[in-house]
């Protein structure tokens, strides 16, 4: 019988009995308590009442253990029904005690489940069933509407508006891959801003569930290996192989993230690689060999204020003639496809995959927001950061 409630009651018997005497003493000493609506027997018979089931053991010459009696009654009758089966105080000779110590609602039980699968079923569908069209509105919404980023923790990292709400947060990089994660409706998400964790993030690892979300590149394995010996992770995701989060479309994103494996399962994965994880902190980025403030015309250094918070990006020639400007996100693909750019300024964070793509189109200075975790600068390249700029300009 599919019930609506379960009655889980306690009982102990001063003596030896079976699980049939139990039941006898239920129906015979409820019997008429609250007349023939309520009896037990007749509620079972018309299907209101399923089979009471017992389970007993015996200890030191008691008998104790449990009783289930399912009810599709109301929430008022099954309570009385729960009530009536405490005032049993024999099995046969012996006296007894029944405490009811639970009544379950089936229906919510089986509601909750329904809702988790619905939102399973719909994480699938949109990550898999998308049409392009979808694609193409998303797009369109993104231009108009800027993604909502707050101020997060006491270190005011960039985040999602949702991080303090959700059960489960995401962990990434820094500021253009929250906006990124934003603009296609992950609001749980905060930047950890590099390998050196704020204590706010690891406080709140320990409150939520994280998922560690890196970029598919060594700088991107480097900060999951650190942050793995530093704040408590329960899932790992990682961008394609050579691309970076903040440049993951929709399907990427939901791909990567139903990808996910646990910190368990990537150890696991190391282990059969025979890849130790450092038991010590990770070295220090390469030192950045700086350009003289001089060598930047005052026309740049002019343009940093204005250019700080656009995620924007502008190409110059060697005349320090603009060449063009792109969103930051685009600024591999922007570089790859210009000829003669002699120097690059953008609003975010130089990664390796920058410094190779300058490398190989013979750019010879970078000016940007901060110099990320990269493993090696050409020696060609001459990096400044906003903050450098701002110094030599304030003193």
């Amino acid at each position: 019988m599919a019930a609506k409630y379960i009655i889980y009651a306690t009982i102990e018997v001063d003596g030896i009995v079976e699980e049939p005497d139990v039941i006898g003493a239920i129906f015979g000493q409820t019997e008429g308590l609250l007349g023939e609506e309520l009896d037990l027997r007749e509620l079972q018979k018309n299907g209101r009442i399923g089979r009471i089931k017992v389970k007993l053991e015996t200890k030191n010459g008691k008998s104790v253990g449990t009783i289930i009696i399912p009810s599709n009654l109301d929430r008022v009758e099954t309570a009385l029904v729960a009530a009536t089966i405490e005032s049993v105080d024999k099995v046969g000779p012996c006296d007894a005690r029944i405490r009811v110590y639970k009544i379950e609602d089936s229906r919510v039980k089986k509601r909750r489940w329904i809702i988790e699968r619905a939102k399973e079923i719909l994480r699938q569908w949109e990550a898999e069933e998308l049409p392009d069209i979808r694609e193409i509105i998303e797009e369109v919404q993104r231009a108009v509407r800027p993604p909502e980023i707050v101020k997060w923790g006491p270190d005011k990292l960039p985040a999602g508006p949702d991080v303090e709400k959700s059960d489960t947060v995401i962990l990434v990089e820094g500021r253009a891959d929250v906006i990124n994660l934003v603009k296609h409706g992950y609001r749980n998400v905060v930047a950890i801003g590099g390998i050196n964790v704020p204590k706010s993030i690891i406080d709140l690892c320990r409150r939520k569930t994280t998922i560690l979300f890196v970029d598919g590149d060594r700088a991107g394995e480097l900060i999951l290996k650190n942050l793995i010996q530093t704040a408590k992770i329960d899932y790992i995701a990682r961008a394609p192989p050579g691309k970076e989060v903040e440049e993951l479309t929709a399907k990427e994103i939901a791909r990567a993230l139903k990808n996910k494996i646990t910190v368990k399962e990537y150890l696991e994965s190391l282990r059969r690689e025979k890849v130790e994880v450092p038991a010590k902190p990770l070295p220090p980025t390469p030192t950045v060999v700086t350009v003289p403030i001089e060598e930047i015309p005052e026309h740049v250094r002019e343009l940093i204020d204005d250019l700080q918070g656009t995620l924007e990006g502008i190409l110059y020639d060697d005349k320090w003639n603009e060449i063009k400007r792109v969103a930051v996100r685009d600024l591999i693909s922007a570089i790859n496809e210009t000829d003669n750019v002699y120097a690059v300024v953008f609003d975010g964070i130089v990664t390796q995959r920058v410094l190779d793509e300058a490398f190989r189109k013979n750019i010879k200075f970078i000016v940007a927001a901060r110099v990320g975790e990269v493993t090696r600068i050409p020696e060609d390249i001459k990096i400044l950061t906003f903050d450098q700029l701002k110094t030599a300009k304030g003193s």
